[in-house]
């Protein structure tokens, strides 16, 4: 959107008198007021009005109004110069999800396009899921998918973040760590790998700081240090750089900068040095008109101070995938210090501090504007690309990750196109860079005019030309060295719908068998049964039944019971003299079926306890103690349950989880260990707390056993230990944890 300065408003707009003259209110207004129309304004403070009155009474962690921070999100976007609908979604981003306001009420009150956006910020609660793992993969695929239709949710919800991190003190140190690795892993290489470096490198920093805490404080310490003893040094190399480039008659803007601290916490890890081994914590930009005078200033410098050879950038010739634009160079300053210099002009420099937000900042006519908006629109396209081949939310988000790389390798196709691809891609995820088919067909590849491996790490400048074969089909080794999201999505859903239609015909096989040993004819069973059988089990199809049987996700005796008793059903509606289903027989637990069956890890059952089967549309059927309060909500709909029993022959090691209060004595650990060994079982995990009084510890182990007669010798034997103060079987998981 092209700035409007000159058209402010006439009367000063002032917020709802809820705050002093100098809070986030009055700040908005200012910002606002430097590109908004006087209308803009008032609709803007609507929304703010609609949100105050919405989330009244609410008050965050450090005790301030709910509403100051949809006002802060609101003033970040305002720093990039947003739209009022960007606006008005943020300051309405959390009005569906924490009170009672609907979408509809947003769509009547400010219109369908804010509507739109306040929904794909908003998180999937009211949908259950199987893990929080699971539920946050959700809410990022559906996020994701809202940017792929309009790139500003993530606007949205990236200043959202960039204010709930800055406001994170006042969380638990856990909460904390959670909140930054997510911010990290995720919301970081999305503000880079769209262009908000300012925003990228903040995000950074605050999860840096939450992460590694004493990291982050002696770093902070060793930059504030190195900036007075080098701040002679850097003085000199700036006024040197001026006065070469006034000499040459070159209008330029030329200011030293130090380098973000998480960005020196790689460089030290990455290249194993110590800070003082580290000579470019400060670095030097020089902005210039245009971008001729870009090179022009490149070849004074050079003029200057000698280059390092093998360290010189352009990424004004070739773009980076975000937009970014300038000459990069490494330069011998004085005392031999190696000085790195940015380059770039006016229209870069705001590029790459507004990334693909500069839509909105500036004239679309601009050719690189709309280069920039074109590799956008294909980054959020590969994401509906990835979505599509991935069956599930996590799938989704691993597929996604790996595909927002910051580093990149350049390499040419046999028409001489550029293509960007993450550094490590091979041959592989080149193929299926350019098209689909090309990279299910791919049999071969030539790289600079020589055959080589598929498997051939890619370099930039590299020509690459793929040979397909009419009849080739993914290779499975393939997912060991794929690098891009997109390759391993195609490669996974290829090879899944190959297993599907194999594990079909050697389910229907096990199915037959299964029918025949109840008596059963498979001939008999109709279309009619099978359609029941389909909508109770919530699948797509017939095949798809057949599928999870011969993969293990669903027993073929249960299926046959099942089958049996739909046909059952049909024939009592239609007065049949065989109408009565046949009584579904126990099932006989072995714990050697493979994922046909699994053990509930709420309640973790074995052999002795006792247990139902519960059957699970995603996992089969799945074993519970009778008593895991997992199960209580499931109890009403007894359709979803099976008589299983333990087959006394059964032998396995399973996992229990135990308890044990100890006095805190040097060696405890070792003697429980030992313990643990002699009583015939295995530790699979261990872990300690300090109870409330210092006197005694808490150790938590996970142990194998195979049986309940084989836990209550184990468990005997731990209780003789002098210091074992109580020990008992945990069951359950989180607050529905108890112990027997």
């Amino acid at each position: 959107m092209p700035k409007t300065a000159a058209k402010r408003p006439a009367e000063p707009i002032a917020p709802a008198p809820l705050l002093p003259a100098d809070s986030e209110e009055s700040r908005l207004t200012l910002r606002l007021r430097e590109y908004l129309k006087q209308e803009d304004i008032e609709q803007i403070w609507a929304a703010y009005r609609f949100s105050a009155a919405a989330h009244e009474g609410q008050v965050r962690r450090s005790g301030e109004p709910y509403v100051i921070h949809p006002v802060s999100v609101a003033g970040i976007l305002a720093d990039l110069h947003l739209d009022p609908p960007t606006l008005i979604a943020a300051l309405l981003h959390d009005v569906v999800e924490d009170t009672g306001v609907t979408k509809q009420e947003i769509s009547d009150q400010f219109g369908k396009q804010v509507a739109e956006l306040v929904d794909g910020l908003s998180k999937l609660d009211k949908i259950e899921f199987q893990s929080a793992t699971q539920a946050q993969a959700e809410n990022f695929r559906k996020m994701l998918l809202a940017m792929s239709q309009d790139v500003r949710v993530i606007l949205v919800k990236l200043a959202d973040r960039l204010h709930n991190m800055s406001t994170l003190d006042v969380m638990k140190p856990e909460k904390q760590k959670r909140i930054a690795r997510e911010t990290l892993d995720i919301y970081a290489p999305i503000a880079n790998r769209l262009g908000l470096n300012e925003i990228y490198q903040t995000l950074e920093d605050l999860s840096f700081k939450f992460l590694y805490p004493m990291r982050y404080r002696v770093i902070s310490k060793a930059v504030m240090a190195a900036r007075g003893n080098r701040k002679e040094v850097v003085g000199k190399i700036l006024d040197a750089i001026r006065q070469r480039l006034q000499d040459s008659q070159i209008e330029a803007d030329v200011t030293g900068r130090e380098k973000h601290l998480y960005s020196i916490y790689k460089k030290m890890t990455g290249k194993t040095v110590t800070f003082s081994q580290i000579y470019d914590i400060y670095g030097f930009r020089v902005i210039v008109r245009d971008l001729p005078t870009c090179y022009y200033t490149l070849g004074v410098l050079h003029s200057l101070y000698k280059p390092i050879p093998g360290k010189f950038k352009d990424y004004i010739a070739i773009p980076k995938a975000n937009g970014y634009q300038s000459l990069h160079t490494t330069l011998f300053g004085p005392f031999g210090t190696p000085i790195e210099v940015q380059i770039r002009s006016n229209e870069m420099h705001n590029i790459a501090d507004a990334g693909v937000a500069a839509h909105w900042l500036y004239k679309t006519t601009d050719a690189h504007l709309t280069a920039l908006q074109q590799q956008t629109h294909q980054w959020l396209q590969r994401l509906l690309d990835i979505q599509s081949e991935s069956s599930d939310s996590l799938e989704f988000l691993e597929h996604f990750k790996v595909d927002l790389f910051p580093d990149e390798v350049y390499v040419f196709t046999p028409k001489g196109t550029i293509m960007a691809l993450p550094k490590g891609a091979t041959a592989v995820d080149f193929a299926y860079a350019v098209h689909t088919d090309i990279g299910n067909r791919c049999v071969a590849v030539k790289i600079n005019q020589e055959l080589a491996p598929l498997r051939t790490e890619l370099h930039n400048g590299d020509h690459v030309e793929i040979i397909t074969a009419a009849h080739a089909h993914p290779n499975p080794a393939w997912l060991n060295y794929v690098l891009t999201g997109k390759a391993r999505a195609h490669i996974r859903h290829y090879l899944k719908s190959m297993q599907s239609t194999e594990s079909a015909l050697l389910g229907e096989r096990m199915l037959n068998q299964a029918l025949r040993a109840l008596h059963a004819n498979p001939a008999t069973i109709d279309d009619t049964a099978w359609q029941r059988l389909i909508r109770d089990y919530g699948a797509k199809s017939k095949d798809e039944i057949l599928a999870d049987v011969g993969l293990g996700k669903r027993l073929n005796v249960m299926v046959a019971h099942q089958l049996m008793a739909q046909a059952g059903q049909h024939d009592a509606a239609d007065g049949n003299q065989k109408s009565s289903p046949k009584v579904l027989d126990t099932i006989t637990i072995r714990g050697s079926e493979g994922m046909a069956v699994q053990f509930a890890q709420c309640c973790r059952p074995i052999p002795g306890d006792p247990i139902l089967g519960f059957i699970n549309k995603d996992k089969g059927l799945v074993i519970h103690t009778h008593d895991c309060p997992a199960i209580r909500k499931f109890r009403l709909d007894p359709d979803k349950w099976l008589d299983v029993e333990w087959d006394p022959q059964g032998h396995r090691l399973y996992k229990v989880s135990l308890k044990l209060v100890v006095a805190n004595r040097r060696g405890m650990l070792a003697k429980i260990a030992s313990g643990i060994a002699e009583a015939g079982s295995n530790i699979d995990n261990v872990s300690m707390e300090e109870a409330d009084n210092s006197t005694y510890t808490n150790m938590n182990f996970t142990v194998q056993v195979e049986n309940r007669v084989h836990l209550a010798e184990l468990m005997r034997r731990l209780r003789k230990i002098p210091d074992v103060v109580r020990i008992n079987r945990v069951k359950g998981a989180g607050n529905e944890q108890r112990v027997q």
